[in-house]
């Protein structure tokens, strides 16, 4: 027993000396929060002229990638940029035309078949054309049934589309299968061009913001260079010199971030009210859409990421060029 309570102190003071090494080393880091924050706002012209630019390149991307989301929800509510039209033979009954749309209705890439039979389309054809009085005079409806066929959101890409028309083609009641394919090819692609262009916009933005945020802490490393050399004297490591200015600099990235969401809920609160009139005007309920709450914290981490990141590439980089004389 005598032996054993020796090392169960020992174990016990190593474990307090571990939670108070702990304690100091968030304790330090609260500091270096507060401090380099007060900092900021003792130069507020500058601190806000450098967060507007950081806001700026930020919300130039975004706003491209919100413009996009809006297209492709109008594009998505356009009747025909995915639909097929399905002509049955004249040989197929109503039964059988309605058997047809319960057999699609089944399957995992139709979302909605709707059956228009001979009446039907010849009441649309004379309601269309203006030729009621002509069609009247024929002997028989000449119009074939026809199956409209609206695919599920996995199955509008050009690639599956095209699939599915050949698919069709091959069913025996069918005569003819259209889709209007070199439309659906267009939209798709121009989507995907924008697409792409936001992205490579996006990264020489963010590439600007790294320079930004790093000839900034730059600046701020040169004005504190004296003091830099006399913590080095004193035993200080790069680590805790650097703390303070990764802070700074994720403070930036922390500002553009708030005022990107700012410039962009300006903006739509703008526009919301004109594109509201001119939904109206094509009776439609189209309202803008805005950023979720996962685009809002994928915006603030990637503006805080680009904060801290230039910061880090900064000071490391100069740190290593001071080199106090003893």
């Amino acid at each position: 027993m005598s032996q054993q309570q020796p090392e169960k102190r020992g174990a016990t003071t190593q474990k307090t000396g571990l939670i108070s090494r702990f304690k100091m080393f968030l304790h330090l880091h609260r500091l270096e929060v507060r401090n380099s924050y007060v900092g900021l706002i003792k130069t507020p012209i500058a601190t806000l002229m450098t967060i507007a630019v950081l806001g700026i390149a930020i919300a130039l991307p975004a706003g491209l990638h919100l413009m996009l989301k809006n297209a492709s929800t109008v594009s998505a509510d356009w009747d025909g940029a995915s639909r097929f039209s399905l002509y049955l033979n004249d040989s197929v009954s109503k039964t059988d035309a309605e058997d047809l749309v319960i057999r699609l209705m089944k399957r995992l890439d139709v979302e909605e078949a709707v059956l228009i039979d001979k009446q039907q389309a010849l009441d649309e054809f004379q309601a269309l054309s203006g030729l009621g009085d002509a069609l009247y005079q024929l002997d028989e409806n000449p119009l074939p049934q026809v199956v409209e066929i609206i695919p599920t959101e996995q199955f509008s890409l050009p690639e599956a589309s095209e699939a599915m028309l050949g698919t069709f083609k091959l069913m025996p009641e069918v005569a003819v299968a259209k889709l209007d394919m070199q439309w659906v090819k267009r939209l798709y692609y121009l989507l995907q061009v924008v697409d792409r262009f936001i992205y490579a916009l996006a990264s020489m933005l963010g590439l600007a913001v790294l320079l930004i945020v790093g000839n900034t802490i730059r600046l701020a490393i040169l004005n504190r260079r004296d003091e830099i050399e006399i913590i080095k004297l004193i035993g200080a490591t790069d680590a805790f010199i650097r703390r303070p200015f990764l802070y700074t600099g994720l403070w930036f990235g922390i500002g553009g971030g708030f005022f990107a969401l700012m410039i962009i809920s300006g903006s739509l609160y703008w526009l919301s009210d004109p594109i509201n009139q001119l939904a109206i005007q094509y009776n439609s309920g189209y309202a803008l859409l805005g950023l979720n709450m996962t685009e809002v914290f994928q915006l603030m981490a990637f503006s805080a990421l680009l904060g801290l990141s230039g910061s880090w590439v900064s000071v490391s980089r100069h740190l290593k060029q001071i080199n106090p004389s003893y």
